[in-house]
C-alpha cells in the first residue's frame, strides 16, 4: 500500500460503505450478474454506473462532499483551486468548493468551437492557473482516459496538479496503467472501490453469494467475463 493510500485509508473505510449503500439504493450503481448490461463498447457487463443519480438527493451530495473534504484534510497539500471534469464531476466539485469557500473551475472534454474556444472555464482572461495547486474532481474512473486528459489540460494551463479524487472506480488495470504513465505523477484516490461495493451489495442482500462471486470474477477479467458466461459482445458495426 502506498503512503498516500495509508493516509486516506481511514476516510475511505468510513465513507466507502455509506456511499456504496446510497449508490445501490438510488441505482447510481446497478448490479445484474445474471442479465448483464450492454455497455457502449458492445461488451456485456454485470455492473452499470451512473453517479448523476446521486444529484437527486441532498444527503447523498452532502455525504460525497464531506468525504472529499475529509480526504483533502489527509493530503500533504494545501489546494488553491477545485476543478471538476465535465460534465459529471462539475456538481460535486461545486458542492465541495462551496463547502470550503474555494475557487472553482471546470475542464471541458474538448475546447469550444466558438468564442474564446476555452478548454477550462473559471479562469482569468489569460486562461492560466498561474502555478496554483489544483485538485481535480471526477465522478467515475473507468479506464482513466478522460481523467488523464483533464489532468493534462490543467497542466497545460499552468496548474500544479498531483491529485485526482473520484467517487467510484471499477479498479480496471487500464486506469492504474494510465495514471502510472503520467510524469509528474498524479495520484488517483476514490471514495468507493469495487471490492467495497461488492461487499456492501452482499451484506445488504442486493446480491447473493453466487452473484457476489460472479462480480468478483468480472473484476479479474472484465472484457472476457461476458463471453465466458454466455454473453458475447454485441457487434455494433
Amino acid at each position: 500500500m502506498s503512503d498516500i493510500a495509508k493516509l486516506v485509508k481511514p476516510v475511505v473505510e468510513e465513507f466507502g460503505p455509506k456511499i456504496a449503500q446510497k449508490a445501490l439504493e438510488m441505482e447510481a450503481i446497478r448490479l445484474s450478474p445474471g442479465a448483464p448490461f450492454q455497455w457502449a463498447s458492445g461488451y456485456r457487463m454485470p455492473i452499470y454506473n451512473d453517479n448523476r443519480r446521486l444529484l437527486a438527493d441532498s444527503e447523498a451530495r452532502k455525504l460525497i462532499s464531506e468525504a472529499f473534504s475529509a480526504i483533502m484534510g489527509k493530503l500533504p497539500v494545501v489546494f488553491d483551486n477545485i476543478a471538476g471534469t465535465a460534465t459529471a464531476g462539475i456538481p460535486h466539485a461545486t458542492t465541495l468548493a462551496d463547502r470550503l469557500g474555494m475557487p472553482l473551475s471546470y475542464v471541458r472534454s474538448s475546447g469550444k468551437d466558438h468564442g474564446l474556444k476555452n478548454l477550462i472555464e473559471g479562469l482569468g482572461a489569460d486562461g492560466s492557473y498561474h502555478g496554483q495547486k489544483v485538485l481535480l474532481i471526477e465522478d467515475l474512473i473507468s479506464t482513466g482516459g478522460s481523467s488523464i486528459k483533464a489532468v493534462q489540460a490543467v497542466r497545460e494551463a499552468n496548474g500544479d496538479i498531483s491529485y485526482c479524487l473520484a467517487i467510484f472506480t471499477y479498479g480496471l488495470q487500464a486506469s492504474v496503467d494510465a495514471f502510472s504513465s503520467l510524469d509528474p505523477l498524479c495520484n488517483a484516490i476514490t471514495l468507493l472501490d469495487y471490492d467495497t461495493m461488492v461487499a456492501t451489495a452482499r451484506s445488504t442482500g442486493y446480491v447473493d453469494d453466487n452473484g457476489a462471486e460472479l462480480l468478483r470474477q468480472w473484476r479479474m477479467d472484465p472484457f472476457g467475463w461476458g463471453e465466458a458466461h454466455g454473453f458475447p459482445p454485441v457487434n455494433k458495426e
